[in-house]
């Protein structure tokens, strides 16, 4: 039989994430950004979920192309826009929506042969000083734009770079609305963290809101919030099973490096899972870990095809050896486990120094995936 260790898929709870986004933003089409090959979930595996967005919104042309081809048929917006010229011959047969955010797209743009107008977002550098025009500069790409008859609608977008933390919209929003007041033409302004914080801002018109970290059922201002708050499910569940028990005497270590020391008799659990598997090396003795659906820790470092869970709480429980646990006991790295209980990832990303985006993204490719209707 294979391995133990799989990642699950969760198909009703992308759905409840979305309508989540919903209930925060009922006057606005929603953007289901499924970058990065859905957040590493898979673009293929998402789709049933999240096909009651009113868009997709997504960076790479081959994965626009995978859209298409599992049926859709209602809008999809590159981020990024195009790479170079050859890229807006795609857009017109795939009827792509992009993003414009430099002078070198509106070139291709004016040298493109087309019979069908293209709808553009023109993007404001509003702060995050990535991606965009500067506001003394976005009227006048507008105007280019406007002229150009390659160009059907033009949108208007930026990006927040402090929806998240205490710094907020606010310089931004107000110098977005004061270069685009009297401009004609739909806005996309709000990310994940603005829908959820600040979208009863009077100030913060979003004719269409970009979904991403929130519908994989991740907090996007954690740990001010966490998932629970925000009222998001898992999407994803990374699991294993036990291998094997050990039994430790005080001054017994464990792992490489024996960065972890038994101050008396302890018990734990091999789990199949390392950083072979996508799971951060970074984890260290007291990451958050489900055994049986009872919360634990990581115990040592986390090696390429192996880490060691504390079992002390199951025999605080009154759990027995054996009898309630034992070889072939569920590990839930994150996500939901089968006994009820869950563990967010934005927990098991804060031990390893890092965000759930990345968790999500990272896992390997030998970890088989299989996707559940349930959430």
């Amino acid at each position: 039989m294979p391995r133990p260790i799989h990642a699950t898929i969760h198909t009703a709870a992308l759905h409840h994430n979305l309508e989540r986004v919903r209930r925060a933003a009922p006057d606005a089409k929603v953007w289901a950004v499924v970058k990065a090959n859905a957040y590493g979930h898979g673009i293929e595996r998402v789709y049933e979920g999240l096909r009651g967005a009113d868009g997709f919104a997504l960076l790479d042309l081959a994965e626009a192309e995978r859209v298409r081809h599992l049926g859709w048929r209602g809008p999809i917006l590159l981020l990024e826009g195009v790479f170079e010229p050859r890229d807006l011959e795609l857009c017109s047969r795939l009827s792509l929506w992009h993003a414009v955010h430099c002078d070198e797209q509106i070139d291709m743009l004016a040298a493109h042969k087309t019979q069908v107008p293209h709808r553009v977002f023109l993007k404001m550098n509003s702060g995050m000083n990535r991606l965009g025009f500067t506001p003394q500069r976005y009227r006048a790409a507008w105007a280019r734009l406007n002229a150009l008859p390659q160009v059907d609608e033009i949108s208007f977008m930026t990006h927040f770079s402090d929806a998240d933390g205490p710094r907020g919209i606010a310089h931004q929003i107000e110098t977005f609305n004061e270069v685009t007041q009297d401009l004609p033409g739909e806005r996309s302004v709000a990310n994940s963290a603005a829908t959820l914080r600040h979208l009863g801002d009077a100030r913060l018109r979003s004719d269409w809101v970009r979904a991403g970290i929130v519908l994989y059922g991740s907090a996007p201002d954690f740990p001010e919030h966490n998932a629970a708050h925000w009222q998001v499910r898992p999407t994803m569940t990374l699991s294993t099973k036990l291998l094997a028990v050990q039994h430790l005497q005080a001054g017994d270590t464990v792992g490489y490096g024996s960065r972890f020391t038994a101050d008396g008799p302890l018990l734990i659990g091999v789990a199949a899972c390392g950083y072979a598997d996508g799971y951060p090396r970074h984890c260290d003795t007291g990451t958050p870990v489900l055994v049986n659906g009872v919360r634990t820790r990581l115990v040592g470092r986390v090696s390429m095809d192996m880490v060691t869970v504390d079992l002390t709480p199951l025999l605080d429980r009154g759990m027995q050896l054996g009898t309630d646990f034992g070889f072939g006991s569920e590990v839930t790295l994150w996500g939901s486990s089968s006994h009820g209980a869950v563990l967010p990832i934005d927990e098991v990303a804060q031990a390893a120094g890092t965000v759930g985006y990345e968790l999500m993204c990272a896992v390997a490719q030998r970890v088989p995936v299989v996707v559940d209707g349930a959430a």
